[in-house]
């Protein structure tokens, strides 16, 4: 399966440098030219791992950081900067991404870093599987399988990939079946943000919409997931 790779620089010509070196690698990029933009396309698609400069315009790379790590743990990030500094770095250490590398990197260290990044992803992930965590390995009846930390819905032979926010949203509500969510409660814990009643409704409705066609191979699964008029989402206990 090709791998999944951000590049995020608000300094086009570094960035559609970056672009092209990696994408001459087979990888599969996308790139964007400021923090907000990467995190909205993190919470609705799959990304391996992402070249962050650290210093642009609105928010920085370090807070892009906090933010993906929250609703993508399992993406791996390296920063890149033109201002290295002990307290940029030590940050860097704190946050626990890949890599910190100082601009102009080589493409030689680029990708270097990127294949590195990849395998320690792969490894993390295998060994979450190992364990076998009740948190994140769901096995409900009639042989559906949810792998929480590849994002991934099974039965047999069909497999079904969902994105970082669709994984949260099954996630919650695998947490707590029965239990009736307010549209707002769901939005803070999938996207962290607090929102009104009425801007939660208008992006929960694309979300579960998206969610529940992922499940339509799994009607038992699809079927638990029910819409409380006027309040917000309940999955109901297994009957």
């Amino acid at each position: 399966m090709q791998n999944h790779i951000m590049v995020v620089d608000d300094e086009a010509v570094a960035r559609e440098t970056l672009t092209e070196i990696i994408k001459m690698e087979g990888y599969d990029v996308y790139s964007f030219a400021n923090g907000e933009l990467a995190i909205e396309y993190v919470r609705n698609n799959s990304v391996d791992l992402i070249l962050l400069d650290v210093r642009m315009p609105g928010m920085g790379g370090h807070e892009v950081v906090e933010v993906v790590t929250q609703i993508s743990p399992d993406t791996e990030i390296i920063l890149l900067t033109a201002f290295g500094s002990m307290e940029s770095a030590v940050e860097a250490l704190r946050q626990r991404v890949h890599d910190y590398l100082l601009k102009p990197a080589s493409p030689t260290q680029i990708l270097d870093s990127i294949k590195k990044g990849l395998v320690r992803r792969e490894k993390r992930l295998k060994d979450l599987e190992d364990e076998g965590s009740p948190t994140l390995f769901y096995s409900l009846p009639g042989g559906i399988n949810i792998d929480l930390s590849r994002r991934r819905v099974s039965q047999k032979d069909v497999i079904e990939l969902l994105t970082p926010a669709e994984g949260q949203l099954l996630k919650v509500f695998l947490e707590k079946p029965g239990r009736v969510f307010s549209h707002r409660e769901i939005v803070l814990l999938v996207q962290g943000y607090e929102v009104s009643n009425k801007e939660a409704q208008e992006i929960l409705r694309p979300l579960v919409s998206r969610l529940r066609n992922k499940l339509i191979p799994f009607p038992t699964l699809l079927d638990r997931i029910i819409s409380v008029r006027g309040t917000g989402y309940v999955f109901e206990n297994d009957k």
